[in-house]
């Protein structure tokens, strides 16, 4: 009996043993959702770590808001840490760019001008870039810390202000005003809708990197070479898969696609946020994280890639890869001759880009040749074809890339780094330092990786603490003191305390729409009445930036509008066929890199150009 019964404790301790084992033994599972850059990366480093993973993507195909662009400019390892250590790991060949590439250029009333001829043929419209740019290189330098860039309540103050109204206070002449707005709206979003905080944040973060840093290198394929290299590594990848609802429980997550569940112990959410707000949550997001879905600005933009026989302004210049146009024009790219032929994205974006929704693809298409005509003669007879992605109007994208507006990064700064119970998050909108850019795009997919892992072993990421300015939120927006940081930067009387201003909004008696489309006064909108803000009852920590007042110029002679031409019939609004262009990411991300709107002065750095993926 005692025998017995001792063989049977035996048997039941192997058993709880070996159950143990296999349990131990069991790889960790991981659903990815999304196929962008940053699911792709997300997916790869996780598998790479011994887990099983199942990656969902909507669409048919991979690689999220890779742009139309087949071949992109990239930075080098110094510019772009990520993105290059994965060309590397996975072999992937680059070509130097050569210098005609390495600063913008410029179309102004359908004249090309490198920056070296802005400089002799237009010193006026050069000079008044560089004093733009010398101002917001002081704007940037009152930013210590671009991870904390609210760190006091006068940075905070800068939350609450747009980008348009900041550079009304610099009275620029048309012509560079045209072209400093056009820079803008191409990498965020419209001025008027861009938080100025944000805005020298951004600017921070590239302080110091050079143009040549920035356009080091051409990746022929552009971002979607780099996503199929992602792709096939990964074991487990479901297109056609939109997920509906994502249920958490203690023992793991359940991923609804239709009535199909999949079952995993954690999820990595890399969708925009557009997206994802129409994914059902349970337990649901909590009112923070709601209101950050409905209320944090996206920029616009609409791409279209022409198509030549023949390169038709090479007759008249040779044109840089990236051009800033006054003219309606948008932000032009020039693409290298493929096989005989030539190619040119055109980004339309920003206030502009909203306004095209009205049209069909084949009359926007028309209206941008008809002024590319008449600069460029041989257009019509080279043109071939064309391909059109509005991000904006995509339901798994609605927008371009993240582009905090007024009051924004006050209420949402980095909510998305944290994971919520089983769920991490990844995209271009998820990354501080890079968002918009094919290198955040890959920063927020190996973050969301790490963090999942960090779950797996039993961290626990506590609520972030809100930083000291937001704390006073309804309070101060700058001191009142003499020769205060708002006096001084925007040259006004420094017993005003500074007002925050609300996003411009849309007005009656503005120009119309071809007027400002293609040549018109592209002067901002006054902007809404700025609300009262409370003084400080605090001094302020951070030294201000000494900016001296700007002194006022005689504007530069209007620039010469093309004659705009007749309408095209108005037509419902295309879907966008694939999310974001140009790492972003502002799909994978934003991003292109980033360009400087002016002849050089000193070495003043701008934000990284969203021409690409701005992301994810």
């Amino acid at each position: 009996m005692s025998a017995g019964w001792l063989r049977a404790c035996a048997l039941v301790m192997i058993g709880l043993f070996s159950g143990a084992a296999l349990a131990k033994d069991k790889a960790p599972t991981a659903i990815v959702v999304g196929g962008g850059l940053a699911g792709l990366t997300a997916a790869y480093e996780l598998q790479n770590k011994g887990w099983q993973v199942t990656l969902l993507e909507a669409k048919t195909g991979m690689g999220g808001r890779s742009g139309l662009a087949t071949s992109e400019w990239i930075g080098n390892s110094k510019a772009q840490p990520v993105l290059n250590q994965y060309l590397d790991t996975f072999k992937l060949s680059t070509l130097p760019a050569p210098e005609f590439v390495r600063t913008p250029g410029y179309l102004i009333d359908g004249e090309y001008f490198s920056a070296a001829d802005l400089t002799t043929k237009q010193p006026a419209t050069a000079e008044a870039l560089k004093r733009y740019e010398k101002t917001l290189d002081d704007l940037a330098r009152s930013i210590d810390d671009p991870l904390n860039p609210a760190a006091n309540s006068t940075l905070f103050a800068l939350d609450q202000l747009n980008v348009s109204g900041w550079l009304d206070k610099l009275q620029l002449p048309a012509t560079a005003r045209q072209l400093v707005n056009q820079q803008i709206r191409t990498r965020y979003d419209e001025p008027s809708r861009l938080s100025l905080l944000y805005f020298a944040q951004q600017t921070r973060v590239y302080r110091g990197v050079s143009d040549r840093d920035l356009r080091a290198a051409r990746l022929p394929g552009g971002s979607p070479v780099l996503a199929q290299a992602f792709v096939k590594q990964l074991k487990t990848i479901k297109t056609q898969s939109p997920v509906s609802a994502i249920i958490q429980d203690k023992d793991g997550v359940t991923v609804k696609v239709g009535s199909v569940g999949y079952q995993a112990d954690y999820v990595v959410l890399a969708v925009p946020l557009r997206a994802l707000s129409k994914i059902q949550m349970t337990p649901g997001l909590d009112t923070k994280h709601l209101a950050a879905l409905k209320g944090t600005n996206y920029g616009w933009r609409d791409q279209l890639m022409l198509k030549f026989k023949t390169p038709v302004w090479e007759s008249r210049a040779r044109m840089s890869g990236e051009i800033y146009s006054n003219t309606g024009l948008g932000m032009l790219w020039i693409e290298p001759a493929l096989k005989g032929g030539a190619n040119v994205v055109i980004n339309l974006s920003g206030d502009n880009a909203r306004l095209l929704q009205a049209f069909g693809d084949k009359q926007m298409v028309d209206q941008v040749l008809i002024r590319l005509h008449a600069f460029y003669p041989q257009a019509r007879g080279a043109f071939t074809g064309y391909e059109v992605r509005r991000y904006s109007t995509d339901v798994g994208t609605g927008g371009a890339y993240l582009a905090y507006g007024p009051g924004q990064i006050s209420k949402y700064w980095r909510l998305w780094e944290r994971p919520v119970q089983r769920i991490a998050f990844a995209g271009e909108h998820t990354d501080a330092m890079h968002p918009g850019t094919l290198e955040g795009a890959l920063r927020s997919g190996q973050r969301a990786a790490s963090q999942v892992q960090d779950l797996a072993a039993g961290k626990s990421f506590e609520p972030a603490k809100a930083v000291a300015a937001t704390a006073a939120a309804g309070t101060a927006a700058a001191a009142a003191s003499k020769g205060n940081f708002f006096s001084n930067l925007f040259s006004g009387s420094s017993d005003k305390t500074a007002k925050a201003e609300e996003p411009v909004k849309k007005e009656e008696g503005k120009p119309g729409f071809f007027k400002r489309m293609f040549g018109g006064d592209d002067k901002p909108a006054p902007a809404a009445k700025p609300a009262d803000v409370a003084p400080t009852s605090a001094p302020v920590d951070a030294p201000a930036p000494a900016v001296a007042p700007v002194a006022k110029e005689e504007p530069a002679k209007a620039p010469v509008k093309a004659a705009p031409a007749k309408p095209a019939a108005k037509q419902a609004p295309a879907k966008k066929p694939v999310a974001k262009a140009q790492q972003p990411k502002k799909t994978a991300a934003k991003a292109a890199p980033a360009k400087k709107a002016a002849a050089k002065a000193e070495p003043v750095k701008k934000p990284l150009a969203n021409t690409q993926a701005k992301a994810q």
